[in-house]
Parts: structure tokens; sequence; C-alpha cells
């Protein structure tokens, strides 16, 4: 995984609340095999009419926000399944970020384990940052979310925080104990 520390970009802003992981990726897409290319999939049945056109009244098909890496959205995101290609889907498509009143528990860790920052902001917060269009400055060191003269602090577990900046996954963090996984199997053969 790619170490995380700062990101700096517009903010799409999708409001709404109780967004599902059938929603980010549709079930009919999750035939790949590998984390990569769901992002052409992500919010398909409201980004496409049924043949395949762009909604224009979608807002990430709206050109501002194109290369946007921050996602804003409403309460409960990633309900639903506990699909991991949700994440995949949004990593996939370019967001870094995720700003929420409240994550599904099984999204939010998989936002982790993907390298995307899911951040829990109080709802006043959130409305802050969807009414600006200005461009938006996450610092995961310093635990900061800056925009014109503002600054939001937002909460982070060490552990998870530690894992962001340094780019570590599930297997890299087992590996660093791999000297002793090894002298273990060799005392304890089967």
């Amino acid at each position: 995984m790619k170490p995380f520390s700062k990101v700096s970009s517009i903010a799409t802003p999708l409001d709404r609340i109780n967004v599902d992981t059938d929603q980010v990726v549709p079930k009919q897409f999750l035939k790949l095999v590998q984390k990569t290319g769901f992002g052409k999939y992500l919010f398909y049945d409201w980004r496409f009419d049924k043949d395949g056109n762009p909604k224009k009244d979608f807002v990430l098909n709206d050109s501002k926000y194109a290369g946007s890496k921050i996602l804003l959205t409403r309460e409960n995101f990633g309900c639903g399944s506990s699909r991991e290609h949700a994440a995949w889907a949004l990593k996939d498509y370019g967001f870094d970020v995720i700003i929420a009143p409240s994550f599904a528990d099984i999204f939010y860790s998989n936002c982790f384990k993907n390298g995307i920052l899911p951040i829990t902001l109080d709802p006043q917060n959130m409305d802050k940052l969807f009414q600006t269009n200005s461009k938006i400055t996450v610092d995961l060191k310093s635990q900061m979310i800056i925009y014109n003269d503002t600054q939001i602090p937002f909460e982070i577990e060490n552990h998870r925080k530690k894992t962001l900046l340094e780019g570590l996954d599930d297997i890299t963090l087992t590996l660093a104990y791999e000297d002793k996984i090894t002298l273990y199997e060799k005392n304890h053969p089967i």
C-alpha cells in the first residue's frame, strides 16, 4: 500500500444517507478477481441510465468534480453487505478520503485495509464542508481538515493512523513477524 500523509482536492458532495455497498458497487460487477478495475462501476446505477449513458444530475458526472480525491457523504455510509469491493471501487475511482458523520463498521475497517482514510465528523462540520466550494486539505499527521481559514480536527486510532502513514497492509504487518513465525514453525512441526 502507498503511504498516506496529506491530500488536497475539491471534495465531491454525495448528499445521501444510508448509502449501502450494493449502490457503491452493484453485485453484477463483482466478477473481477483483483482489486483494480472496479472504479468504472462506482455508483453505477446512480451514474448511468439503463442504456449506459451518464445521468446529468448525478454528482460524479459533473466535470467540476473530475479528479476529486475526497468524498463527502452523510450518515451510515457503507451499510449493507460487507463486501470489500466497495472500498476497492472507491479507491480505484480515485477517492483517498471519505468524510461522513458515521460509517458501517465493516466498511470502515475495509477502508483502512485499502488505503482510504474514513473520517467521522459531527453533522455541523459536515454541513460546513458541504457548503464550501474551496479546495480541502486533509492532513493525517496533524489530524486536521483545512479549507479557507478553517481548521477542523478529527480523531483516528493510533494504530490505524500508523498503518496509513507507513502504507502498511495486513500482509506487511504480518511479515514484520516473519522471523518469529519461522522460529515457531521450526519448533512446532505439524
